[in-house]
């Protein structure tokens, strides 16, 4: 079976996203480890966890006008479990058990690149995760964060991968 340990590896020094993304490993293997009648319920709270989480960064990289490309990864990730949860309930577990084995790979990658650069850059220009508010007025204004270490399921666009380089 399929499973995914938290480490202190995943950790990226901002501790709500670190809960979260515990929160993300256990949800996962909840899911990993369900049996046929138990999976479609343990997906779907995998699956709202994962639409809270990435709403959360989502609004974090708004706030500080981080670039879109790791948006983009979220929606793709959103894009591949809705998907998968429309075949599952169709009696189709193909992919999901495909994606039981894939998103560990995909989910360190992603944790130690994108998120780890996220986490960086909010903490570089003082913004609070927690009142969603800037250490000083310096930090609400300052400058862009360039890049986003994109990296993703699928190849990007050539439009991706200039807005990321």
């Amino acid at each position: 079976m399929a499973s995914l340990e938290w480490s202190e590896k995943l950790e990226n020094g901002l501790p709500r996203m670190d809960d979260t993304h515990r929160e993300f490993v256990e949800l996962y293997n909840v899911v990993a480890n369900a049996g046929p009648d138990a999976f479609l319920a343990a997906y779907d709270a995998f699956v709202a966890h994962t639409e809270a989480h990435f709403a959360q960064e989502n609004r974090w990289m708004e706030a500080v006008n981080f670039p879109g490309c790791h948006r983009a990864e979220h929606d793709r990730v959103l894009a591949v479990l809705h998907d998968i949860r429309k075949r599952v309930a169709a009696g189709d577990t193909f992919f999901a058990k495909r994606l039981v084995q894939e998103l560990p790979a995909w989910f360190d990658h992603h944790t130690n690149g994108m998120d780890a650069a996220l986490a960086f850059h909010l903490q570089s220009v003082g913004y609070d995760v927690d009142s969603g508010t800037f250490a000083n007025a310096e930090g609400a204004v300052g400058q862009a964060a360039s890049g986003c270490a994109c990296a993703t399921l699928t190849a990007e666009s050539d439009a991706e991968k200039k807005a990321c380089a």
